[in-house]
């Protein structure tokens, strides 16, 4: 069973750009659909990216044409690379599949967008 561990938030203003990265203790290879999801306070965790085995990847309207999803099979890890970052922005990112039974949620990383 993989374990992922999200890094890279912090404080960025609007317009900016973050990298997060999610790091498997274990193989990714035969995860067919990785996302990242994301959690302001108040609001369900919802799904932003996916990106398939294949490098197919898929996007919430609130962040398509912004975030960018990758995945590094040999270095099992899974970026987010955000660009022209909003205050709407701000919540808590995870990683975990995107498709079958979900690995445990991890800390997740926190994204703060504010000037």
């Amino acid at each position: 069973q993989v374990q992922l561990v999200e890094s890279g938030g912090g404080l960025v203003q609007p317009g900016g750009s973050l990298t997060l990265s999610c790091a498997a203790s274990g193989s990714i290879f035969s995860i067919n659909i990785l996302g990242w999801y994301r959690q302001a306070p108040g609001k369900q965790r919802e799904l932003v990216a996916s990106v398939t085995s294949s490098g197919a990847t898929n996007y919430a309207a609130s962040v398509k044409g912004r975030f960018t999803i990758s995945r590094d099979n040999a270095k099992n890890t899974v970026y987010l690379q955000m660009n022209s970052l909003k205050p709407e922005d701000t919540a808590v990112y995870y990683c975990n599949k995107a498709w079958g039974p979900r690995a445990s949620w991890g800390q997740g990383t926190q994204v703060t967008v504010s000037s």
